[in-house]
């Protein structure tokens, strides 16, 4: 069978397979990083606050996460969520290995490994603030809360959006890791696909075209927002 029947969309092609999974893809990065969005915020405004408890909290959550490879935290998360529901269920006399589904555990992975990396990229768009638009602000009569967002909210996320485009595409990358855990991704199809036809280099080469796409198009997604963010800027 040729490689263009393998990878069609006819009978015994797997191109809406690969297309799915690629979808898959898309959607545990794209949930992964607004995860990590959220969590990178309160780490980033638990860096710059002035409690100190909350400082060493957020800085150990960035060092940690920095440090310990991705795919430990990936077994990390699926062996030790499903020993936790194992624990649960055993409460209620349920006995056997309980999974945690596999999306589930990509999701809180990507976006707690995303997280500690744009904590970083948030605090460092903050401290970039020109303080004089916030005192400018303040001079006007504008309150904490709409400094916040009117002026603050709007120039961190414009600054910070080259960091965040970085973290995007390492993300979309980190999610091949996954396969591990028998979540059917892009990489993982792509594994499927060899092995039913011992095809390995049209599966892998397909996976690889797909996440360049995937990629390059992000790519462009991203500078178009920066450009957008940064008309009227001097």
């Amino acid at each position: 069978m040729s490689a263009f029947t393998l990878l069609g969309f006819g009978p015994g092609g797997w191109g809406g397979a690969l297309l799915l999974a690629a979808g898959t893809t898309l959607a545990l990065a794209l949930c992964g990083f607004l995860l990590g969005a959220v969590l990178g915020g309160l780490a980033a405004a638990a860096k710059l606050s002035g409690l100190l408890p909350l400082r060493v909290l957020a800085e150990g959550y960035t060092t940690l996460l920095r440090g310990v490879p991705d795919l430990l935290v990936i077994y990390l998360l699926y062996f030790g969520g499903s020993a936790a529901l194992g624990g649960i269920a055993g409460l209620f006399g349920v006995t056997g290995f309980v999974g945690v589904p596999a999306f589930v555990v990509g999701v809180a992975a990507l976006g707690i490994i995303s997280g500690a990396y744009q904590a970083e990229v948030f605090r460092g768009a903050y401290l970039a603030l020109d303080r004089g638009q916030i005192e400018a602000a303040r001079a006007v009569g504008m309150h904490r809360g709409l400094i916040l967002r009117r002026v603050v909210a709007p120039l961190v996320a414009r600054d910070a959006l080259p960091g965040l485009g970085n973290v995007w595409q390492i993300l979309l990358k980190d999610s091949a890791l996954l396969s591990v855990t028998g979540l059917v991704e892009l990489l993982r199809q792509a594994q499927v696909g060899a092995g039913s036809t011992r095809q390995p280099f049209t599966f892998y080469l397909a996976a690889a075209a797909l996440y360049l796409a995937i990629t390059s198009l992000s790519t462009w997604g991203f500078s178009r927002a920066e450009a957008h963010a940064r008309r009227g800027a001097r």
